[in-house]
């Protein structure tokens, strides 16, 4: 009796799995799952639609800051030519960005043909008698000169070219020692600084500066 029991269990499942598998088919119309599954799946209808390519995000554009120029300098200006400088400046608002100050400057004066100190005023003295001698009347001993005391001078001139002429004619008449220097003068010019220039700014300045040719511009702290 209980082999027949244990014998019906095994039955019953295995009648059990079959029926769940579909292989004895089902209440709808005894169609087994296999086939019932290629019925439904229909290969030839399917269409297959492409998934949409995401947009690209583009990247940010970095934003540039102005140029702003910190500090620049023009000019060499004389006193005149800083006034018309200064009116022309005047269109570009600056305000307290703007300001002027003076330039210590040397420029050559004149030439001068000369013989150098020698011994002082005696030394002077007999180069003056010397000259004398050779028939040369245009001369004047510098007893109160700052830089050349005791020299000589045998005349001044504006510009070099004359200078040099004189002291060819004396080396002719044999005065050998004598010799041509230029004579400075100090002098203040004005240059203007102007800070915090924007582009807009600067190509402003720029035209500005293009009627003063002669003057430089450079960049200061």
């Amino acid at each position: 009796m209980l082999k027949f029991i244990l014998w019906a269990l095994l039955a019953g499942n295995a009648l059990l799995w079959l029926l769940g598998s579909g292989h004895l088919g089902n209440l709808d119309g005894n169609v087994r799952q296999p086939a019932r599954m290629q019925d439904q799946l229909h290969a030839e209808r399917i269409v297959l639609i492409a998934a949409p390519m995401p947009t690209p995000v583009p990247a940010p554009v970095p934003v540039k800051a102005p140029e702003i120029i910190a500090c620049t300098e023009i000019g060499n200006f004389t006193l005149p030519e800083a006034g018309r400088f200064e009116v022309q400046l005047a269109t570009l608002a600056l305000g307290e960005r703007q300001s002027r100050h003076n330039i210590a400057s040397a420029e050559v004066t004149n030439y001068i043909v000369y013989i150098p100190p020698q011994n002082g005023k005696e030394g002077a003295e007999r180069k003056a008698a010397e000259l004398q001698r050779m028939g040369i009347q245009n001369y004047f001993i510098m007893a109160d000169s700052a830089t050349l005391r005791w020299a000589v001078s045998l005349g001044v001139f504006k510009s070099e070219a004359a200078a040099q002429n004189l002291l060819a004619s004396l080396n002719k008449r044999g005065v050998h020692s004598a010799r041509v220097a230029p004579r400075m003068a100090s002098s203040k010019l004005l240059a203007f600084r102007l800070r915090g220039l924007d582009a807009q700014a600067k190509s402003s300045l720029d035209a500005i500066k293009a009627q003063f040719p002669a003057q430089a511009m450079r960049s200061c702290q």
